[in-house]
């Protein structure tokens, strides 16, 4: 039997800074049960992956980064995207697959990106980030900016070899990255333990010389607290920090997901630590209902502008196969592979 970490109650708060928590978390709970309800109406296609229980990590880690901060995400991207700063009309208009996505309708649920927040994915492959991040800090120290990337991860993704690799090169060259694994305890649809003989994923990023935490992943004043730390010692040049955020996915893995590895009662023990309600509890009725009807009114203008959007005609199929700046539909000459693979014809 999974067991859940040892979780302390919220502290009661009513300030500003609190609402603000609350609503981002929100958005992201009513954004993905939305979703959920616009896959079943066929409306959304392809693969869905909600964020649903996990609202804290996203929400705590952002309030730790500036603008000039780069993100790589999983495909459970959604809750990071909004957090983040990508409009609501944007990325349902991904989801419904309209040229006016962030990712021009080409991606869906799981490739979103926008470059205006640095928001670089979006990653269908587990740890696929991981490199990306190692790569992006790299440039930045190479560049003496003092910026940091954050990449979101699962515990799934720990098994991959990109884990590995990632965590040496980040510690060896002390790069600045904030790596989030977001730990809900099944890779899918296996259970921590029965795939890690070291259930405590932080002791594997330790064993790579940085520093690693553990947090309650449940708690977003806890994850805001231990990300904004951390962020700050990662600008200031001390090297990579791992945070395991130890936290629960409410709903299956994906909509797909028949989530026979779980029994329903597992699940109603972990609601119960739902981060939502924790905070709201801490705040005034008015303040939540208000941030509830605020939010019910984005997302019926992002479906709204999801609805009216447009499909990309299909003259543009082969556009990006080349780049637009040296490629076929920029009216220059074609790029240099395809130009030898001509000459060779």
């Amino acid at each position: 039997m999974t067991t859940q970490p040892d979780l302390q109650p919220v502290a009661p708060t009513a300030d500003d800074h609190a609402v603000k928590l609350l609503r981002q978390m929100l958005r992201i709970r009513r954004f993905e049960e939305k979703c959920a309800e616009l896959y079943t109406a066929t409306k959304i296609r392809g693969f869905l992956h909600l964020y649903v229980g996990e609202e804290a990590v996203a929400v705590g880690v952002m309030e730790a980064l500036r603008p000039e901060d780069a993100v790589v995400a999983t495909y459970r991207e959604h809750g990071h995207a909004l957090a983040r700063g990508v409009s609501a009309r944007s990325i349902m208009a991904e989801m419904y697959g309209k040229l006016e996505g962030c990712s021009r309708g080409r991606g869906g649920s799981m490739h979103l990106f926008d470059a205006k927040t640095r928001f670089y994915g979006g990653n269908a492959i587990v740890a696929g980030g991981l490199p990306i991040a190692v790569g992006l800090a790299l440039a930045d120290r190479m560049r003496g900016d003092h910026r940091v990337t954050s990449c979101f991860f699962g515990d799934g993704a720990v098994a991959e070899g990109e884990f590995h690799e990632c965590m040496n090169l980040a510690a060896l060259w002390k790069l600045p990255v904030l790596f989030i694994c977001e730990n809900n305890l099944y890779a899918m649809g296996t259970r921590v333990d029965l795939a890690q003989s070291e259930t405590n994923l932080a002791k594997k990023a330790a064993s790579y010389a940085m520093q690693a935490i553990g947090v309650d992943g449940m708690d977003v004043l806890a994850v805001e607290t231990a990300a904004v730390k951390a962020a700050a010692t990662v600008r200031a040049g001390e090297g990579p920090i791992f945070l395991e955020c130890r936290t629960y996915r409410f709903r299956a893995h994906s909509m797909y997901d028949p989530e026979l590895y779980r029994s329903e009662s597992e699940v109603a023990e972990w609601k119960k630590r739902d981060p939502i309600p924790a905070l709201a509890a801490s705040l005034k009725a008015a303040d939540v209902a208000a941030v509830e009807q605020e939010i019910s009114s984005e997302i019926q203008d992002a479906i709204a502008f999801a609805e009216s959007g447009s499909l990309e005609p299909v003259e543009d199929l082969e556009r990006f196969v080349y780049s637009e700046r040296t490629g076929r539909h920029s009216g220059g000459p074609l790029c240099a592979m395809d130009e030898t693979d001509r000459r060779r014809a």
